[in-house]
């Protein structure tokens, strides 16, 4: 278990408290820092960037108040991939599990007045730090990995296609070679009767005619029907390759198949940040018989949190929130490196072109205007989340 060694900081309103924190981390962790002055914790927060962050505050209020000002003043918390630990007491446990579960932070320890299961904590660093692997991992993500499995689908019908075309095409081949076989042996024939009739008329001699007749069988047997068989030789094998290509790629067709009926049930998550709590049911009424994930949260704080645990494959994001609006958390989202690509939709009841133009130079994928229309918000939602079928813009009038 002690293979790994994460940055570790301390935040904390009271120096004893941080101290004695990092006393009992350090008999399994080197990297461990504390930060206890309120108007420094950004500054220690950029100059450790901790992987994951205890917060040892007596109260769950403080803890909420500290990491709510590290994102106000901290433009870096969004930028290092880290996860949060709450120390709390007893009274605060149900409340604090609560957010762990609604993903404000990561997970707790139950710490005070005293703490009875000491290796919990360092537990919850190595849970927590084996999450964050996970997380900086630049592979695909489901939904990329779903859109690609779908794709193999094809590969049955094209080939198939193909088969045909090449199939049809050596079946207009041989019926090409008969036809001229029996063209020139319609002109072989005809200069056979032609040379009877000389022979009749007297106008060329029998016996140079009987000569030049077995002269034509020769030919018609030795040079055109052994020319023609010979074609016909090399055009089968064609027709035999491709037959026996069919059954060769059977198996791999139906693990195409296989991959392609999983992809299906793959969701693309939707993370929807608003404010409003309305705004998310709008949302959710509309494309909750759609093919999505939807994780709805109601500040850019919580949104910046969440894409923390969870990489979205599409953010719809308000313009108009408290605190840090929408256009902020847009351009915080974009500086983390494992979301650079996520298309993010902003969403606003103001249309005004400059509102649209500021989404887009700071990194928006596409603007929607409130309230939604239909088929309009189906279409962008659909071309925008990874790993959708396109037809399914067509669906819905893209």
């Amino acid at each position: 278990m002690h293979n790994i060694n994460p940055s570790i900081l301390v935040a904390s309103d009271n120096a004893c408290d941080a101290d004695m924190v990092r006393r009992l981390l350090a008999k399994d962790f080197s990297r461990i820092n504390t930060s206890t002055v309120e108007e420094k914790s950004a500054a220690d927060f950029e100059q450790h960037l901790p992987d994951v962050l205890v917060l040892a505050f007596k109260s769950l209020a403080q803890a909420e108040r500290f990491y709510l000002g590290l994102y106000r003043h901290c433009a870096r918390l969004s930028l290092q991939p880290h996860r949060t630990i709450i120390l709390c007491g007893k009274d605060e446990v149900h409340r604090v599990a609560k957010l762990c579960l609604q993903q404000h932070f990561d997970d707790y320890v139950l710490f005070w007045p005293m703490n009875h299961d000491a290796p919990r904590l360092t537990m919850a660093i190595h849970l927590a730090y084996r999450e964050l692997s996970k997380f900086n991992n630049d592979g695909p993500t489901l939904a990329e990995f779903a859109s690609q499995a779908r794709r193999l689908s094809e590969l049955e019908g094209l080939l198939q296609q193909y088969m045909a075309a090449g199939l049809n095409q050596v079946s207009v081949t041989q019926q090409a070679v008969e036809h001229a076989e029996r063209e020139i042996n319609a002109v072989v024939d005809g200069w056979s009767r032609q040379l009877s009739q000389a022979a009749n008329t007297h106008a060329v001699p029998i016996d140079a005619v009987e000569t030049m007749e077995r002269e034509l069988a020769r030919f018609r047997e030795e040079d055109i029907a052994a020319r023609f068989d010979s074609v016909r030789d090399s055009v089968q094998p064609i027709g035999q390759w491709a037959k026996s290509l069919t059954r060769q790629f059977a198996a791999p067709l139906e693990s195409a198949r296989a991959l392609s009926a999983m992809a299906e049930k793959v969701k693309p998550v939707v993370l929807v940040v608003d404010d409003d709590d309305f705004q998310h049911k709008i949302i959710a009424t509309i494309l909750g018989n759609q093919r999505y994930r939807l994780i709805s949260v109601a500040s850019g704080a919580e949104a910046l949190s969440r894409v923390r645990t969870d990489r979205p494959d599409l953010i719809l994001m308000d313009v108009m929130m408290p605190e840090m609006d929408g256009l902020e958390t847009l351009k915080r989202i974009r500086f983390i490196p494992q979301l650079a690509k996520v298309p993010v939709m902003m969403m606003s009841a103001k249309s005004e072109g400059a509102v649209v133009v500021q989404c887009l130079k700071s990194g928006a994928a596409d603007f929607a205007v409130k309230p939604f229309e239909r088929d309009r918000l189906h279409s962008k939602v659909a071309r925008l989340s990874t790993g959708l079928e396109a037809k399914a813009s067509a669906v819905h009038g893209s």
